[in-house]
């Protein structure tokens, strides 16, 4: 078995313990955020809307633009928009 330096084991034990405290400090704001949709909820908020809301935001514009159209195509050749053509199309004529 091959052992380490006392400086590297001193180094590997400080980076486990800071991935420790780092995990630690995650799953706290993992219960803050379950809380705060919680909090939505009984304010009579969609949580699962929400957190599509939240998604989109972290997107761009051109990137959400650019998904819609393609859910807009997927979605007109199901038959699921009977009533209407897809962006793309749209924006094309």
């Amino acid at each position: 078995m091959t052992t380490l330096q006392a400086s590297t084991q001193n180094q590997l034990r400080q980076l486990i313990e800071q991935v420790e405290r780092l995990e630690e400090e995650k799953k706290g704001l993992a219960e803050d955020i379950r809380d705060k949709f919680a909090e939505a909820k009984a304010m009579g908020f969609d949580v699962k809307v929400l957190r599509q809301v939240i998604r989109l935001r972290k997107k761009s514009k051109t990137d959400r633009d650019e998904e819609q159209a393609v859910l807009d195509t997927y979605l007109h050749a199901l038959g699921m928009l009977a009533d209407e053509e897809p962006q793309t199309m749209m924006a094309a004529e």
